[in-house]
Parts: structure tokens; C-alpha cells; sequence
């Protein structure tokens, strides 16, 4: 036993020796990398200083605008352009065809993406005409430039806004003490009231917005509710003659599933969808 306890005693002694060498060796290569790195390598210094821009370059001021555009990017997307109606409105489409997880999420946003593009690409072009190519000749600078982004965002969140909706959010900032219009919107599209077009344009982004949202996701409801009359007929005749049958135990939407499909295929559905959401933005 004696001999047996000697044996592993000298073995962790090995070991621990064998360790702390490797564990020096280790230590020196890398000493010895790091020396070699710092004398190969210079050393990088980034200067953020005043950030002026010129021969195309970006500046540090304008480069950090740019990331916290990217960053706004998602928001400005849902909240100033078409896409929160459509989107919306495609959700409903599934709901009431009852289809669970077809289309999936990803056609669904795919689609109110390029929906988008189509219905806003008249003011994209407003917008790279008017403030981006003139900003980029160094023909304005960045505030004129983004006066002019702003405004046919404006124009057109304004003609999608109902009278009743901006005039909810002037009274509160009214409420507030940041009245801008006195007088109450009326009219039943804010897009048709031309005598008020600057009055309206001289209003700030957190009242346009909020009111076009707010008359957005009304109509997405609408819409909304009128998809859902056919299919919900279909149901209910569905459901009672299954009843008249005697076949409870059966689920009426696996039978007016098919029904559905058949007519929404039959009538065209995509396509009366779409022309009526793109003819729907002014």
C-alpha cells in the first residue's frame, strides 16, 4: 500500500510540474506575439471632432444622423406610409378565411412591404427629387433638406387623414397650450381642402402622425368588417345544416373551409383586394 501511495504521490507531482511549465511556455508565446504586435501595428486614434463633410465624404455629425435614421427606420415605415392599413388588413384576410398560419407572417409582411413601395413611390421620387439629389449636389443643406423630405410625407398623410381624427389631436395639444388652428378641420378628406394647405403643412409631425394612424387603423377596421360578412354567411350556413344533419360532433369550420377558399378563388379575391386597397390612398 505503502508503495502503491509513493507511486500516485510522485505522479501529482509530475503533473503539477508539467502544468506550470506549460501554463510558463503559454505565457511566454504570448508575451512574445503581443511584442511583436504592438511593433508591427500602429496605433489608430478616431477623432470625432466637428464632422464637416466635404468631397463626398461623411462627416461624424451626419454619420451618426444616419445610424439613428436606420435605427427610426422600422417606426417611420409602420407609422407615416401605407403599410399599417394593408398589413392590417391582410391579417383580417386569414382570420376570416380561417386558415390559421396560411400565408404565413413572412408573405404577409412581404406583401404590405411592396404595397407600400408601389403606393409610395410617387413620393419617394417627390422626396429624392426635391431634397435628396439637391442635398447631395451641396445645393442645400441639412435643414432645407429635411424641410423638404418632410413635406410630401405630410401631404401625403394629410390626404388619408379624416378631419375628425386631426381635429381630436389639435384639441389636445389646444389642451396643452400648443394650439396651432384655431379653427376646427372641416371637409370630409383633409387632402380636398385646398384654401388650407399651408396651415395644415405649418403642423408639426405629433399631431399629423398620430391623427393618421388613428384614421388608418379605422379604415383597416372597415375593411376589416367587411371582409369578414361573406365568409361569416358562409358559416352560419354551414353550421346549420350540419345542425338540420344531426352531425353536431362535426366541426362546421372544416366543412366551410373549402367553401371558402372556392369563393374567394372564384371572385377573383387577391386581386379585388389589392385594387381596392391601392385605390384606397389618395
Amino acid at each position: 500500500m505503502t508503495k502503491v501511495n509513493n507511486a500516485k504521490r510522485k505522479l501529482k507531482k509530475q503533473l503539477i510540474r508539467f502544468s506550470l511549465s506549460a501554463l510558463s511556455v503559454v505565457f511566454l508565446v504570448c508575451v512574445c506575439f503581443s511584442l511583436k504586435a504592438n511593433a508591427a501595428v500602429p496605433t489608430i486614434t478616431v477623432d470625432l471632432g466637428s464632422g464637416a463633410s466635404g468631397d463626398g465624404t461623411l462627416g461624424a455629425l451626419e454619420l451618426l444622423f444616419f445610424l439613428a435614421l436606420l435605427a427610426l427606420a422600422p417606426s417611420i415605415l409602420v407609422m407615416m406610409t401605407s403599410f399599417t392599413r394593408i398589413v392590417i388588413v391582410l391579417s383580417f384576410l386569414r382570420s376570416a378565411l380561417g386558415t390559421q398560419q396560411s400565408p404565413p407572417n413572412q408573405v404577409i409582411t412581404g406583401l404590405a412591404l411592396f404595397l407600400t413601395l408601389f403606393i409610395m413611390l410617387p413620393t419617394f421620387q417627390q422626396i429624392n427629387e426635391t431634397a435628396y439629389q439637391p442635398y447631395r449636389a451641396g445645393e442645400i443643406g441639412q435643414e432645407e433638406a429635411m424641410e423638404r423630405m418632410v413635406r410630401p410625407m405630410k401631404i401625403f398623410m394629410l390626404k388619408q387623414t379624416q378631419p375628425g381624427d386631426l381635429n381630436l389631436f389639435l384639441s389636445i395639444a389646444r389642451s396643452r397650450g400648443r394650439g396651432e388652428i384655431e379653427e376646427n378641420i372641416s371637409g370630409e378628406m383633409i387632402g380636398e381642402l385646398d384654401e388650407q394647405q399651408e396651415k395644415l403643412l405649418s403642423l408639426g409631425l405629433e399631431v399629423i402622425v398620430p391623427s393618421f394612424i388613428t384614421s388608418e387603423l379605422k379604415r383597416a377596421f372597415e375593411i376589416g368588417f367587411l371582409l369578414f360578412l361573406p365568409f361569416l354567411i358562409i358559416d352560419m350556413v354551414v353550421s346549420s345544416t350540419l345542425m338540420s344533419m344531426g352531425m353536431v360532433m362535426l366541426p362546421p369550420s372544416m366543412i366551410a373551409l373549402p367553401f371558402k377558399l372556392m369563393m374567394f378563388v372564384l371572385v377573383d379575391g387577391w386581386g379585388l383586394l389589392f385594387s381596392t386597397l391601392v385605390g384606397g390612398f389618395r
